[in-house]
């Protein structure tokens, strides 16, 4: 057995203490159905959280994997008769989801530990509540900064040197990784999520190095392939590649990482609600979050959450969280398909 999975049945061990207390033998079992991110985050749930929970609520969880525009979009297409309890979505499109009366408010009799959650994780109105924290910054391969006499990236602007012309991935606004380039240029020329125009001066000079505009959220393969050196993108996804052995590195940029909180949301009208509050409460539970931060080194939500101190340099954890600036959903949301349009006709097709 390997020590990642010695520690998967360790905390799934732990939840059974934790979930739900005692099954109720007379109860009929129930289905829980999950939408949720897909890779790593599922295997994560299907190793160390879904078990102990299934043993402990004498239930059976279904996961459907997805990336969070498509969960909210099912969960659009279910309105009226919803097929799914629980919903892990980003942060970004959960502030859709709620202007579209899509969750429920969670239950504090139920999810009792969400008194020690962060505040930069807790939402309005207790609609959902984030679970995990990463962090949207900078990545580059250290190696070949060193053979090339490069120095370390310090802030975006840094992306934008004629040295690294065709050898920067570009994430594009159509991810959560562009839009924080945007935010982060915004800021550092002046404006904000109300004023977005210096965000497209300094992002266009970054755009001017691109290899590609990616699309995916995941580009380990340019990395790994030599074809770029230079991100913008998540310290979670940093570290897992950089566990395998590649040289990368995470940086937290001048300006300023932005925030990726990864929610989980009761289903307004969803068809087990009492489980479905239970479920947020064990992913609140210490076990959880540690198993999280092991897995995928998403940082943890909950206060007095212990983690060894290799993982804790690694995650971002609540000290960093301090430094992270909330942001305006509300603003970027109604502004994002026009800032989308402007992407396309002065960023990617310039």
């Amino acid at each position: 057995m390997t020590s990642r999975s010695l520690t998967a049945v360790l905390l799934a061990g732990a939840l059974a203490l934790t979930a739900c207390g005692p099954p109720t033998p007379s109860a009929a079992p129930g289905t829980l159905v999950i939408a949720g991110y897909g890779g790593s985050y599922e295997e994560a749930f299907k190793q160390s959280v879904i078990p102990g929970f299934e043993k402990t609520c004498s239930c059976k969880v279904t996961y459907i994997a997805g990336s969070s525009t498509d969960t909210v979009a099912k969960l659009k297409a279910q309105q009226d008769a919803p097929q799914i309890d629980v919903a892990l979505i980003d942060d970004g499109v959960q502030n859709q989801a709620v202007e579209a009366g899509l969750l429920a408010e969670l239950d504090p009799k139920t999810v009792t530990n969400l008194p020690k959650v962060i505040d930069l994780a807790r939402l309005p109105g207790d609609v959902g509540v984030g679970f995990s924290l990463n962090a949207t910054g900078l990545a580059y391969n250290t190696d070949y900064y060193a053979e090339h006499g490069l120095r370390p990236p310090e802030r975006l602007a840094d992306l934008a040197d004629p040295k690294l012309k065709g050898k920067v991935v570009m994430p594009s606004i159509t991810q959560t990784y562009g839009l924080g380039a945007l935010l982060m240029a915004a800021k550092v020329g002046g404006g904000s999520e109300q004023d977005i125009g210096p965000g497209f001066t300094g992002v266009k000079k970054v755009a001017a190095n691109a290899v590609t505009f990616d699309t995916t959220a995941d580009v380990s393969n340019y990395f790994l392939q030599g074809q770029a050196v230079a991100t913008v993108w998540g310290n979670s996804r940093v570290q897992t590649l950089a566990k395998k052995g590649f040289p990368i590195k995470f940086v937290y940029p001048e300006e300023g990482a932005l925030p990726l909180i990864a929610t989980v949301n009761v289903v307004n009208k969803a068809p087990h609600a009492d489980l479905a509050q239970k479920f947020v409460n064990t992913l609140l539970e210490p076990s959880a979050q540690q198993a999280m931060a092991a897995s995928n080194f998403n940082g943890p939500v909950v206060e007095g959450v212990t983690l060894g101190p290799a993982l804790a340099e690694q995650v971002v954890g609540q000290e960093r969280a301090a430094d992270l600036r909330k942001l305006d959903w509300a603003t970027i949301n109604k502004s994002r398909s026009a800032w989308t349009d402007r992407w396309n006709k002065e960023i990617e097709s310039s």
